[in-house]
């Protein structure tokens, strides 16, 4: 008998504006792995999505799957896995969390750690630095969290969101380094109210499922947009006219370049097609939250 693990893991969109760090939300955009043991380690990228060429040792989802089955005392067996991926890289729709969290899942599995949802949640945030799109690739749905000093992750977890979304993916990339490197060190203490304030609306809003106000407080963000926005391709024109065509709201996904939209569900057609037409040199994608968080399928296969 030999076993095969079918590994799925939504993408997710960050700070939704105002909810720097802390808020994310699971998109469904997935990043899938057909995992199968082996007697040596392959990893095969199914589409472009993916490092072209690599060394194993130094492959993303190599290294968190060894660093967790070492963190637990066991020895990582040697896998193939085919990687499909639905998320461009380095463009602020959680590609490398999605991948994080799919390491910590194939070791889970194939080393049969049991880890509970809260390991799950603590581990993945600890690597990736902050919970925000950890959590929503775990968890599916929208995610509002904290993590103290000693890496224990708290999280609200929303299912249900009844709108959809539109992400706009430009055709360069943006490294968060980079993106990170443009924030001011510190805030003075009013504006530092004002932007925790809005940020507390929009969690508080998201909360009550008020997607009018959700959309004003993600276009209200003062921690790291106003600092951003002249990175990224089109930012005001393509804000302005995502509202004239009945957008609840429009921020950076992440920290960029990628950018997103929250609308009613009724208008999603017609939006997308005026944003296509405006904005012809963007990728352009319609999708929902994600509900279910990753998720892992397990098949025996009897031997030929």
């Amino acid at each position: 008998m030999s076993s095969m693990w079918q590994i799925s893991v939504p993408g997710s969109t960050a700070n939704l504006g105002s909810g720097f760090d802390s808020i994310g939300l699971g998109l469904s955009l997935y990043l899938k792995l057909t995992v199968s043991l082996q007697d040596r380690w392959e990893i095969i990228h199914l589409d472009d999505n993916g490092p072209k060429e690599f060394e194993l040792e130094e492959h993303l989802l190599y290294v968190i799957a060894k660093k967790i089955a070492d963190q637990y005392g066991k020895q990582l067996p040697a896998c193939r896995v085919e990687m499909a991926s639905e998320l461009p890289l380095a463009r602020g729709l959680g590609s490398s969390a999605a991948v994080i969290v799919a390491g910590i899942e194939l070791a889970n599995q194939v080393c049969d750690l049991g880890l509970t949802v809260q390991d799950k949640l603590d581990l993945s945030s600890q690597i990736e630095g902050h919970p925000d799109n950890a959590t929503a690739s775990v968890l599916g749905g929208l995610t509002i969290s904290s993590m103290d000093e000693n890496g224990v992750v708290d999280t609200f977890h929303v299912n249900d969101i009844e709108a959809s979304f539109v992400v706009y993916v430009p055709d360069v990339e943006l490294k968060t380094s980079e993106a990170r490197s443009v924030l001011p060190e510190q805030f003075d203490r009013a504006y530092a109210v004002r932007a925790s304030a809005n940020a507390n609306m929009l969690a508080a809003s998201l909360m009550v499922r008020d997607y009018e106000h959700a959309g004003r407080y993600m276009e209200a963000d003062l921690f790291h947009e106003p600092f951003r926005a002249q990175l990224i391709p089109q930012y005001k024109e393509i804000r302005a006219s995502a509202k004239a065509n009945g957008a609840f709201g429009t921020a950076l996904s992440g920290a960029g370049p990628t950018m997103i939209s929250i609308i009613p569900t009724a208008i999603e057609q017609n939006f997308v097609n005026a944003m296509k037409n405006q904005f012809p040199e963007h990728q352009i994608i319609l999708t929902k939250a994600d509900e279910h968080g990753v998720q892992v399928k397990f098949k025996r296969l009897l031997q030929k």
